[in-house]
C-alpha cells in the first residue's frame, strides 16, 4: 500500500494532507483570513504559511496515525498559484523529503483538484467543469493529459466573487463565495446575467465571459 503525504499552499489555505490507497487519512488546514474588504497579498500568506505549517504537519501525521518511517512519498503544490506561498511550501516538502529520504513529487494545482474529484465521486473519465479562484476551465483526459477546451477570457468566478465580496465589505470568514451564497439565499430579487460564448480564432477552443 502507497502511503503520500502533500503540502499545499498556493493560495490562503495551507494544508498538509496524507492518503493511502485512495482512502484519505488525514487533511488538516489554517487558511489565513483577512479583514472584510481586503485580499490576501503574497507575502503576508507566505508569512502565515511559514508560521503554521509545521504545526498543521504534526496535526496531520497525529490525525492519520502515521510515523515518517510509514510515508512512500512527499507530494508538493508547483503551482499555478501564488509565488510567494508556493515557494515556502515546497521549500517545507523538500526539506521533509530530505530529511525522511523519500522522493519528491510535484503535482498540478489544477490536476490536484480533478483527481480528488475523481477520488471522492468515482468518476472514471469525466468531462471536468473546474471552478477555483484562479481558473474556470471545461477539461477533459485526452492523449495522455488533461486538456482545456474552453475557459473564461475575462476573469475566473472565484476571482470575480473575491472582488465582489470586497467591494461590499463582506467577511472573508470562512471564505467570500460561502457568505455571498448564504445572503444571495435570503434575497427576493432575482437578475439574468448575460451568456456570452466567444469562439476563438482558428476554431479550436472556445471561451466564455463573466462579466
Amino acid at each position: 500500500m502507497t502511503v503520500a503525504i502533500g503540502f499545499e499552499g498556493s493560495a490562503n489555505k495551507v494544508a498538509v494532507g496524507i492518503v493511502r490507497d485512495g482512502e484519505v487519512l488525514a487533511n488538516a488546514r489554517d487558511t489565513y483570513i483577512t479583514p472584510p474588504g481586503e485580499g490576501f497579498q503574497p507575502s503576508e500568506t507566505a508569512r502565515h504559511h511559514r508560521a503554521k505549517v509545521l504545526g498543521i504537519l504534526r496535526q496531520a501525521l497525529d490525525e492519520a496515525k502515521i510515523t515518517p518511517a510509514e510515508i512512500d512519498c512527499v507530494c508538493f503544490t508547483k503551482g499555478p498559484g501564488m509565488a510567494a506561498p508556493l515557494t515556502v511550501m515546497a521549500v517545507v516538502a523538500r526539506t521533509v523529503a530530505q530529511l525522511w529520504n523519500k522522493p519528491l513529487v510535484a503535482v498540478n494545482h489544477c490536476v490536484g483538484h480533478i483527481e480528488m474529484g475523481r477520488l471522492i465521486t468515482g468518476a472514471q473519465n469525466p468531462t471536468v467543469l473546474y471552478v477555483s479562484g484562479g481558473n474556470t476551465q471545461v477539461i477533459a483526459y485526452a492523449r495522455q493529459c488533461y486538456r482545456v477546451f474552453g475557459e473564461t477570457i475575462d476573469i475566473a468566478v472565484g476571482n470575480c466573487l473575491d472582488r465582489f465580496a470586497r467591494v461590499l465589505k463582506i467577511s472573508n470568514d470562512p471564505s467570500p463565495g460561502y457568505n455571498i451564497e448564504q445572503l444571495a439565499k435570503e434575497g427576493k430579487k432575482f437578475i439574468p446575467l448575460p451568456n456570452i460564448v466567444i469562439h476563438r480564432e482558428g476554431g479550436s477552443q472556445k471561451g466564455f465571459a463573466i462579466t
